[in-house]
């Protein structure tokens, strides 16, 4: 039984040298072959045998060989399940704990007991975002963190910033996206505006409206009520 179990260490300790060899390989050979590419923050093995993932720029991934002589990019298919495994990796590393949201920089519009609760990235131009909150308004007992994610230009930026330095953002944020009524100018630090364009930026968050759940489920594009009614209420913090 000691003779097996120092035979399987052995074994064990054999592979991950070999793996750590084989990292070393693709690194190397990728590094010195596209100086162009960014630091390598990760190499790990897909599904697909003798397939290596490359990670880069904390969630950019490409796909190499064992010796780094060919680089892909694109999507990992399982052709058994249906599922893109690029998508659920970068799902995966892009996931927001709820509790880790930058609230300093939100401002909250509460509609009944507000006891559920939920994010949204907002651009003030987005027409779909405009349909969205004409929605959100038949959804009660919540509690939604409002983040200004201005990203379709300068008007964009230029509206955020009026909202933000409104005596009441929620009301003029509502005022603008519900009735069509531009917020007054007004001045103010808007630095929570920038700040919230780099976590956006950072956690790929590409399109408005994107909403993120107590249970750290993340929906991009603008839903309907009953959707987000059952999100609401299979979210559990």
């Amino acid at each position: 039984m000691k003779l097996l179990k120092t035979t399987l260490l052995a074994l064990l300790a054999g592979l991950s040298l070999g793996a750590l060899a084989q990292e070393a390989t693709i690194r190397k050979n990728l590094t010195e072959r596209l100086p162009n590419l960014p630091k390598i923050e990760e190499i790990s093995k897909t599904p697909m045998p003798g397939l290596f993932e490359v990670r880069v720029n904390q969630t950019d991934l490409f796909y190499t060989d064992e010796q780094g002589n060919f680089l892909i990019q694109g999507s990992l298919f399982d052709t058994r399940t249906r599922q893109d495994l690029t998508e659920q990796r970068v799902e995966k590393l892009t996931a927001i704990d709820f509790k880790d949201l930058p609230f300093k920089d939100s401002f909250t519009i509460v509609r009944g007991n507000g006891k559920r609760k939920m994010a949204v990235f907002e651009d003030p131009n987005c027409g779909y975002c405009k349909k969205f909150e004409r929605d959100l308004l038949k959804v009660d007992n919540v509690t939604v963190h409002v983040f200004l994610y201005p990203i379709l230009g300068a008007d964009s930026n230029e509206k955020s910033k009026n909202i933000w330095c409104a005596r009441d953002k929620g009301k003029a944020f509502l005022d603008w996206m519900v009735r069509d009524i531009n917020p007054p100018a007004a001045s103010c630090d808007t630095s929570a505006i920038a700040r919230t364009v780099e976590f956006g930026r950072k956690n790929r968050i590409t399109g408005t409206p994107a909403m993120v759940f107590a249970d750290g489920t993340r929906v991009p594009g603008a839903i309907g009520p009953e959707r987000i009614e059952k999100l609401l209420t299979e979210a559990k913090p």
